[in-house]
């Protein structure tokens, strides 16, 4: 339920408190005078798009504020936390800015949310009746959805079960059309990986092999200036020369013994020996490394090039192929030997899948009916109390009737038609809404089916936007009183321009302009008393202190009071 809504800069309203609370609030005013903006503003707070053309001239941004009553353990409340947004007491504030530059900005329980969630919320909170519903309700879908609400507890369940069925079995049909329709691609596509994986696996290649080979080529490319230069790097540490030995093994001996001659005459020569004998140590040590480098030079190395050349060249051409590396040409034969798995398996996949879009159409055709059966039953109900309801709406001799008819194909919402046929008179065919039905029948007929629905379908706030368009005398007090009916278990706000609809009211607000400034202002009051009583006078005569309208203002309020006994 709204407590409350508070609007500023919005349209020609410059600050206004709407206070509503429980029952059936009835808005009036002038015309011009904003109650549009009213509705706009209810809108902007359950998700509407949002444009600059809403602000007040020269007010800068428009803001809208709504404080709702809700249960803090329903689905409302668990949205709202799940949005990041919090309950003060079981009271949810629900806010909307509009910016000059045309933005909107949107909170939930004080925390700031995309407009989506407001849309999500208002679906649970709000049921919003005008023109344009009048017009929707002329639509296969709208009416499809008001027997569905109507089918209520009995239906949903039905109808959910079937509709995850139904994307199941869509799902599973769409991959099943995608593997026939591109078995020839995939059957290439597996081939073309066999003969790749087949020519991998031929020439074997190990991780790192290309770099390990082309550092043995340069070796063997260059063996004869690398064994001259390790013989002469040999000679000059170690020598073979017996007679004159120049080398650096026999220049560090040749130190050392000088050195070792004298280091009994002074003890700071002791470590420079031992330093010359470790020197000598080492160096002998690294004559040993280089002999044995000598040594492992092969000396065939013509063949071994040519070898190691031709290996090259293989692993060369599968990486231009598959790689650039080879590294990456082995996660490649990984990679595609994964896949071809999952194409030689396609048989297996379409076989099982055409099995399981078999099982899911049968269990499909199953849930449908059931839904078509359900739907039928609703239908005959339906049909019946809102032609009730009808005669009580000044429309005695109307018939309302709901036909459920099968479509050709299967749909997310089932395999039914749902038509509504309205008969205005004995003896006429039912005809469709959007054909047969004036903008005033619209209007009872839109409201006797949500009177009827709130039985199996409760909404915590209806709101009706001229719902009385077209409609007087008798009539337009049925309305009132449907409304009043309905207002016993919901909240009921309604714009009207009809005093025989207000009479009915709980509580009356009135849309005041005020045209003294250059910017035209609207705020809205709460009528009471003689003040409620001059608004309706206005209502039926346009003149409020006129001391007829007067007095049939206050019979019309007694009548009401009478007839909502």
């Amino acid at each position: 339920m709204i407590e409350e809504i508070l609007i500023r800069n919005l349209g020609v309203i410059g600050e206004a408190r709407l206070p509503l609370g429980p029952g059936f609030t009835a808005l009036t005013g002038e015309t011009g005078a904003g109650k549009t903006m009213v509705v706009t503003a209810l809108g902007l707070l359950l998700g509407d798009r949002s444009d600059s053309s809403m602000l007040r001239a020269g007010g800068g941004s428009a803001i809208v504020e709504g404080h709702w009553l809700v249960d803090q353990t329903g689905p409302v409340a668990e949205r709202v936390r799940d949005a990041g947004g919090d309950l003060d007491d079981g009271e949810l504030i629900l806010g909307r800015t509009v910016s000059e530059d045309g933005r909107s900005r949107a909170t939930v329980g004080g925390r700031t949310t995309p407009v989506s969630v407001l849309s999500e919320l208002g679906e649970q909170l709000v049921v919003v009746h005008g023109q344009s519903e009048q017009i929707r309700l002329r639509s296969a879908t709208a009416q499809r959805e008001a027997l569905d609400r109507f089918a209520g507890a009995d239906l949903a369940p039905v109808l959910g079960e079937y509709q995850s069925t139904f994307r199941r079995w869509q799902s599973n049909l769409g991959e099943l059309d995608r593997l026939v329709a591109e078995r020839e691609l995939r059957l290439r596509e597996a081939e073309d990986l066999r003969l790749a994986i087949a020519e991998i696996e031929a020439v074997a290649p190990t991780p790192g092999e290309d770099e390990e080979l082309a550092e043995r080529s340069e070796r063997l490319a260059n063996l004869e200036d690398l064994r001259l230069a390790a013989a002469g790097a040999h000679e000059l540490v170690s020598s073979e020369d017996l007679v004159d030995p120049r080398d650096a093994l026999g220049l560090l001996d040749s130190a050392r013994r000088q050195l070792e001659r004298v280091a009994s005459h002074d003890p700071a020569l002791t470590p420079i020996v031992e330093g010359l004998a470790d020197a000598s140590y080492l160096v002998s040590d690294l004559s040993g490394q280089i002999a044995s480098y000598l040594s492992g030079l092969d000396t065939d190395t013509g063949r071994e090039l040519e070898v190691v050349q031709e290996r090259r060249a293989e692993l060369g051409a599968l990486a231009r192929k598959y790689g650039p590396t080879i590294d990456e040409t082995l996660s490649y034969l990984d990679t595609g030997s994964a896949r071809l798995l999952e194409l030689d398996q396609d048989s297996d996949r379409i076989d099982g899948l055409q099995a399981t879009v078999e099982a899911g159409h049968e269990r499909l055709v199953t849930l449908a009916e059931r839904v078509s059966e359900l739907r039928r039953r609703y239908a005959e109900r339906l049909s019946t109390q809102v032609t009730t309801e009808l005669s009580a709406l000044a429309m005695p001799n109307a018939r309302l009737v709901v036909e459920v008819t099968d479509r050709a194909d299967y749909g997310l919402t089932g395999k039914d038609a749902v038509t509504i046929l309205l008969a205005p008179h004995p003896g006429a065919e039912p005809r469709p809404l959007g054909k047969g039905a004036s903008g005033g029948e619209l209007s009872r007929v839109m409201l006797a089916i949500e009177v009827v629905i709130a039985g199996n379908d409760p909404v915590p706030t209806f709101i009706f936007d001229e719902v009385d368009a077209g409609v007087g005398g008798a009539s337009a007090i049925e309305i009132g009183r449907r409304l009043a009916r309905l207002s016993r278990t919901a909240q009921v706000i309604v714009v009207t321009h009809l005093a025989q609809v207000a009479a009915f009211s709980t509580n009356h607000l009135r849309v005041v302009k005020d045209s003294a400034g250059a910017v035209t202002a609207s705020s809205v009051q709460q009528l009471t008393g003689e003040e409620r009583i001059e608004e309706m006078a206005r209502l039926l005569s346009g003149l409020p202190d006129s001391q007829s309208g007067l007095q049939h203002a206050r019979e019309l309020i007694e009548t009401a009071r009478a007839l909502d006994a």
